[in-house]
């Protein structure tokens, strides 16, 4: 029982290690200016627009409309304990994004080729980020949370569900940075290669650690 308690604090504490790393990957893009993940594209629009909140509070905002939406699509099926997780760490999210924000707000972006840099820093470091968070595998945050409530609900592949709300994403900031600022802004070229690379590095690192794993039973 006690090693069983050990074992699950391990992995929040990895999971947790993990949602601050993603939240600095996420930090990165905005800093590179070449348009963030597709899940943070939208609050990060809204942001450049309405800038009486933060991103990291508008991250918390869409946590709190995607939380609600898997209420809804889920009834009476939804897990109460789950649903609070699912607030505590979104809030968490978007505090740790906020400060990360703030402590890289000094680094200088010059050069497009700057931007570049920080795009790639900011796939590696997310997709560390995220894939520590797959490690630990004791929560979700609630964007994946409402995929995975879509295709329970749908019968369609979780892939699939993921793919297409990417894309509703992408396309809701280019609405937004369009209508409001007359150019794209929180989505870019970077949003795009984001969408392909972080799932990338993920497997990466998964492969790097499966084999480590490997080297060492023996």
């Amino acid at each position: 029982m006690e090693e069983r308690k050990d074992n699950l604090i391990r992995r929040y504490l990895v999971f947790l290690t993990g949602l601050a790393i993603a939240a600095l990957g996420v930090a990165f893009s905005t800093k590179a200016g070449l348009g963030t993940t597709p899940v943070a594209s939208v609050p990060y629009s809204v942001s450049l627009l309405l800038t009486c909140l933060s991103f990291g509070t508008w991250l918390n905002v869409l946590s709190i409309m995607q939380i609600t939406a898997q209420v809804i699509i889920l009834r009476g099926k939804c897990s109460k304990l789950e649903i609070g997780i699912q607030t505590v760490l979104a809030f968490a999210y978007g505090y740790l994004t906020d400060m990360w924000v703030y402590v890289i707000r000094n680094l200088s972006v010059d050069t497009y080729l700057d931007q570049v840099l920080y795009m790639l820093i900011s796939c590696v470091v997310l997709g560390f980020g995220i894939w520590l968070q797959f490690r630990g595998g004791v929560a979700m945050l609630p964007g994946e949370a409402l995929n995975r409530a879509i295709a329970t609900v749908t019968g369609k592949k979780y892939a699939n569900i993921k793919i297409a709300a990417d894309v509703i994403m992408i396309a809701a900031a280019a609405v937004i940075c369009l209508a409001g600022l007359g150019r794209l802004e929180g989505v870019r070229e970077g949003s795009i290669f984001a969408a392909v690379a972080v799932g990338c590095i993920i497997k990466v690192f998964e492969r790097i650690y499966q084999r480590i794993r490997a080297h060492v039973v023996k």
